[in-house]
């Protein structure tokens, strides 16, 4: 952990289960339990688990100025988010090129919450901040526990008033356990969850008591990397496992469009002065590759990294993979190319093991229509 500069409140439980706490983010993180990772997946697509993810880095933007440095930097119209609202949101570099993913949460007329994972957002959001009225402010403090899964909502009715009614991508600021919280629906896995963002101080008391109370109902801890399985199956990127910061193209420096990525619905129709903007709208139909699901023969997931062939040439690369226990497939999310991003074609995925035949499919595998982490009632 020599990396590590951040530390969870929740070190000592993840120890207790087995993890020897690897960096994320600057973070000491749950890589590994002592325990069966199938299990945690089937936990959270069909009851719900508890995970750690406060290695995502949050940063309060307040002030007069705070809605515009944030129109600046992201492409979100972030007018059209009111209070008790988030949002899903990109940033850009000059060249028009992906730093970086966020949500975006208004928590009030001159205040918004801004979490995002291992990118630059810190750093584009001070760089939009120059010369303007406002405060930009890291809190490491601030603990963030992801309760995912269908179950979750079950459990926190029964100590939170209106939580069943609270949309997906909103927010309410509450007490859980007579301690004060933000509670967010949003997650990282697919499935109806809810995110708790307390203080540090409080979090190993949420974290014992959920875990206590949900036992009964199925609700388990989970590692941090289950979110690997999940992801796969939801069509969620991880910057930069996905990206090509960890897989360059020849003679080209990092970089991707989201075009690319399959991220341009995260800026808002018609918009513009956003940091790099016109070199966004300039580069649609000009994709080298795009992000794309493959489904393998067997029960063989692909490797990290391993070579998509077809047709006697390399086309593509997987970049996470994982075999779904429920679904009974290996499957993988690949960097393409164009012309093989089509649903069935033929292609050969190279492990260190062996050639395994697979087919290109659509994202997600899982829930393409988003009914279950946006169900109502």
């Amino acid at each position: 952990m020599t990396r590590s500069w951040r530390f969870s409140a929740l070190a000592d439980r993840h120890r207790a289960l087995g993890s020897d706490l690897g960096d994320w983010n600057g973070m000491g993180t749950a890589w590994t339990y002592d325990k069966d990772q199938d299990e945690e997946y089937v936990a959270i697509r069909t009851k719900a688990g508890l995970m750690d993810v406060s290695g995502l880095k949050k940063v309060h933007v307040t002030g007069p100025h705070a809605s515009h440095i944030l129109d600046l930097a992201t492409t979100r119209d972030v007018e059209k988010i009111y209070p008790g609202k988030s949002a899903y949101a990109c940033m850009l570099n000059d060249a028009g090129k992906f730093t970086e993913d966020c949500i975006l949460y208004r928590t009030g007329p001159n205040s918004w919450l801004v979490v995002h994972g291992s990118g630059t957002g810190h750093e584009e959001l001070q760089r939009a901040a120059v010369g303007k009225d406002v405060s930009i402010r890291f809190d490491d403090n601030l603990h963030d526990l992801s309760l995912q899964g269908p179950l979750a909502v079950d459990y926190l009715e029964k100590h939170v008033a209106g939580i069943r009614e609270l949309p997906y991508f909103h927010h309410m600021q509450t007490r859980l356990f007579g301690l004060p919280a933000m509670i967010s629906r949003t997650g990282y896995t697919g499935e109806r969850g809810y995110e708790i963002f307390c203080r540090g101080q409080d979090a190993p008391a949420i974290w014992d008591r959920i875990v206590d109370e949900g036992k009964a109902m199925g609700i388990i801890p989970c590692r941090f990397t289950t979110l690997d399985m999940l992801r796969v199956e939801s069509y969620l990127l991880f910057y930069p496992y996905d990206n090509s910061q960890m897989y360059p193209f020849e003679n080209e420096g990092p970089g991707d469009t989201l075009w690319e990525l399959g991220l341009d619905f995260t800026v808002s129709p018609g918009k513009t002065g956003f940091r790099g903007a016109e070199e966004h709208y300039r580069l649609k139909g000009k994709e080298r590759f795009k992000i794309y699901g493959v489904l393998l023969e067997g029960n063989e997931p692909a490797d990290e990294g391993a070579e998509i062939w077809r047709d006697g040439r390399k086309v593509g690369v997987s970049t996470c993979s994982m075999y779904s226990p429920l679904a009974k497939r290996a499957m993988a999310i690949a960097r393409l190319d164009v012309d093989c991003a089509a649903e069935g074609t033929p292609l050969e995925v190279r492990n260190k093991s062996g050639a395994i035949k697979a087919a290109a499919h659509p994202l997600p595998f899982d829930d393409p229509d988003k009914k279950k982490r946006t169900a109502k009632g």
